[in-house]
Order: C-alpha cells, then structure tokens, then sequence
C-alpha cells in the first residue's frame, strides 16, 4: 500500500483523514453533500499511515450515522472489477470495518452488504470476521456454502480450507458450520478443525529455522550470515549470547564489539549493554561515531534500552550530539530523566519538529516525555504537533502531554477530543472537558450511552456526569 496523501489539517477533508474530532463538528455543520463526499473517500482510501495501530472505523461510522448516509460508494467500492485484481486487505479493510460498526448500530443495508461481499468479495475473511461479532446464526449458516466453494474439494484445498479454519480471527463461524448435518458442510469443516489442531501441534513440537552453535564464536557466524541474508538476527543473538557466554568471554565479547564484523558487532553491543558493562558506554559512542548503517542502529537501540544512572548520565553529554545518538539521548532524557532535562528534551522536541516534521517517529517519545516532566513552554509545539500530524496515536500524545502542561486545553483541544476517533484520547477529553459547552455534556452523554464505547471512556465519562444524568 502506497502512503496516502493527507489533505491540509485545516480543511475538511484533512481533518476527518486525521480523525480529528473537529472534523466530525465541521462536517455537521458543512453542506451534506460536501461532508458525505470527504467521508467516502477516506472509508474508500484509507487514510492511515499504520491501520495496525490507528483507529478510524468507529468514528466514521458515526458520522455516517449522523448525516445519515447512504451506502452507494461504498457498494460500487467493494464490488467494482478492482477488487479481483487487487488483493490486498488495506483496499477493502477499513470499509468493511466501517459497515461492522454500522450493522451494530442497526443498519440492515450495512449487514446486507457485508453477507453479499462475505459470499464473493475477495476479502471475505475480514467480512466474515465483522459478521462473526454482529450477524445472527441464520445469517452465519447461510454463507457456509459459498464460502467452502472457495477451496476445491482437493488435497491443496483441504490444506488451504485447514489453514483458514486454524488461523481464524473469528472461530464462530466455523463452529456453527461444523454442527450443520450436510456432509459437504460440516463433516468438512470439521476434518479441516482436526488437521488444523494437528498442524499447530506439529509447528510446536519441532519449531522451524537455524539456530547458533552453543559457543561465543558460533553466536557471532550466525548473526552474520543472517545480515548476509538481509536478516537482522542480533537480538536474538544477543540473547543466546546470555546463555553460552561466561565471565572468561568477556574479552572476546568487547573486542568484537570494537572490530568485529558487523554481525558481531551488533550482538556484542546489545548484550553488553543489556548486561550493563562498564566499558558499552565507549563502545558505544565508537560504533556511532564510525560505524556502517547497521552497526549505528544496533547501537542507538542497545543505549536507549539501558536503565543505568551513568547512561542517563551520558545522554546529558550527548543530547546535543547532531547526530542519531544524540536522538536518542533526548529519547532517554525524555523517559528517564529529571526536571534538571527539562531543557534538553525541549530543544530535542523541537528540533524533531523543524527537522523532520510534525510526524517524526522520534516524536512519540518526546511528547511523552514533555509531558511527564511537566514542560509548560512546550505548549506552543505540542499544540501544533496535535493539530498537523496525521497520525490519530501521536496526536493522542500530544493531547495527553497538553492536559498536563496546557492550562487552556480543558477549554480547548479537550472538546474536540471527545469526537476523536482514538478512544485513549476521548477517555483523556472525558476527564477534562469542561462541562460548561453545551456540545460537551451532550457527547458526554452519548458517550456513556453508547454500547459501540470502550469501557474505559464510558467510566471516564460517568466519573464526570454521575450515574443519574439522562442519556441522549
């Protein structure tokens, strides 16, 4: 899947790719048909840089509910000629996740929907996971048939149907399946539910892949012919490293961690920094100062994971290092520093931002850390951090850094927070939205009374409403 491209934050269609809660509040207010238009074309091109970790599906289903919209885009979307060509779940998924959520509200055009694509769309399996949560047993059975058609009564179709049934998100379907009477039906899916059972037991009884001799030196080859490979395998060498080595290795171990070959290098460095050596500090700062690319990275990884009072110590001597070690030293001031770093993870914040952008991945760890320590004057950056960046989960952050150091975020961001499409961050708004705008305890009020809610939002809300409020 190709990045998407993100509109500017403030339009209309910016905003509702971001998830923003002010793009449910603009759209409300916006022409219909305008608003409709954005919404399908983020359901249609999901505007996510990782939809593993970012919400939008609840939130536009909402939306979709609140301008009552219809579900014609979406059809000609999941059934158009493309979807046989181009197989690929993040085409089809975040649709299909937006009808789920829409069937559960009652939307029987949605559940129709997702029966006719679980029954001849290319993606059927996430379908028929979102119909697993939602549709009644009759519905369920109805699509036993049409989907077992689609692994050929064969030994590479038993084996694909096997892997299907075993790999399942959802395994409700396939229970009810394996209760139906017809041989066609239950008996094969039950004989699939067996030999899945048995494959499992096979992959856990003899585990696949290489593995290193039990000897320092043996760890080392393995680790560099897996980057010969193109495989980083230091970590787990590295942990290997912690079971065949003795304090008599200690030599080779540093000196493979100052000359060694890069394979060698990157295991020596993370396990002497995980073990806390006096001398990885050094190796440390040598290995970035004049290693190749992946020796630098073990190595930035290997002092971010240090806990150490002399590390820290060494991120105060690095964090203005203009370089990826000095990065990482405002990474781990950030985390594990003082009041003393309040300075230094400030300029390390915005110097993410001026170099990299309001989506630097760095910035994750630097807006926690603005906001553990309590920094007041990162208020401007963080405030343009929340309204520019495209990911829902930094931006969440940022809104939870700003409660803390924001004295005018309960008025502000924390009411559009309430129409975030991350619950972590409407459970955030529902602990400080100030209750005196009228929107507020209405959503409030929605929230605590929708069933579609994380619970964590819902106790969050009710802390602040009490149990007797009427629900909208």
């Amino acid at each position: 899947m190709f990045d998407p491209v993100i509109a500017p934050s403030g339009t209309l269609l910016g905003l509702l790719q971001r998830g923003r809660g002010d793009g449910t509040l603009h759209a409300l207010t916006a022409p219909r048909a305008e608003a409709l238009a954005a919404l399908n074309q983020c359901v249609l091109r999901d505007p996510r840089h990782d939809w593993q970790v970012e919400n939008r599906s609840l939130y536009y289903a909402r939306l979709f509910l609140d301008l009552s919209g219809e579900l014609d885009e979406i059809e000609r979307h999941l059934f158009d000629a493309e979807d046989i060509l181009d197989t690929c779940e993040s085409r089809t998924g975040l649709a299909l996740a937006v009808l789920g959520h829409l069937a559960s509200y009652g939307r029987r055009d949605a559940l129709g929907l997702l029966r006719s694509y679980a029954a001849t769309g290319t993606n059927w399996a996430w379908a028929l996971d979102e119909l697993a949560l939602r549709d009644d047993d009759a519905g369920l059975r109805s699509l036993a048939a049409p989907v077992l058609a689609r692994f050929p009564a064969d030994p590479a179709g038993e084996a694909e149907l096997a892997a299907q049934v075993r790999d399942a998100f959802e395994p409700r379907p396939w229970r009810l399946w394996a209760e139906d009477p017809r041989p066609s039906i239950g008996a094969r899916v039950r004989a699939a539910q067996e030999q899945g059972s048995f494959d499992r037991w096979q992959r856990q009884m003899r585990p696949a892949g290489p593995r290193p001799g039990w000897s320092v030196r043996a760890v080392f080859d393995w680790a560099q012919e897996g980057l010969d490979r193109g495989a980083a395998l230091h970590v787990p060498a590295a942990r290997c490293l912690s079971a065949v080595a003795g304090p008599e290795d200690r030599p080779q171990i540093v000196e493979a961690a100052r000359d060694g070959d890069d394979g060698a290098r990157c295991t020596a460095l993370r396990y002497l920094a995980d073990s806390n050596d006096p001398d990885v500090l050094d190796l440390i700062e040598g290995a970035a100062a004049a290693g190749t690319a992946p020796v630098v990275e073990a190595a930035v990884d290997a002092f971010e994971r240090m806990r150490s009072v002399a590390a820290v110590d060494r991120a105060r001597r690095w964090a203005h290092r203009p370089d990826a070690l000095g990065a990482a030293a405002g990474r781990m001031l950030a985390c594990r520093g003082g009041a003393q770093d309040s300075d230094l993870v400030l300029e390390a914040l915005r110097e993410a931002v001026r170099g990299e952008g309001p989506d630097a991945p760095t910035l994750w760890t630097l807006v926690d850390g603005a906001g553990r320590l309590g920094i007041a004057c990162a208020g401007p950056v963080l405030r343009h951090i929340y309204r520019e960046t495209a990911s829902s989960q930094l931006r969440g952050r940022a809104a939870r850094a700003l409660a803390t150091t924001d004295p005018s975020f309960p008025a502000g961001f924390a009411v559009e927070c309430l129409w975030d499409c991350e619950e972590s961050t409407r459970e955030v708004a529902a602990r400080h939205a100030e209750t005196g705008d009228a929107r507020v305890v209405d959503q409030l009020r929605r929230l605590a009374a929708d069933p579609a809610e994380e619970a964590e939002v819902q106790t969050a809300v009710r802390s602040r409403i009490g149990p007797d409020m009427p629900a909208v």
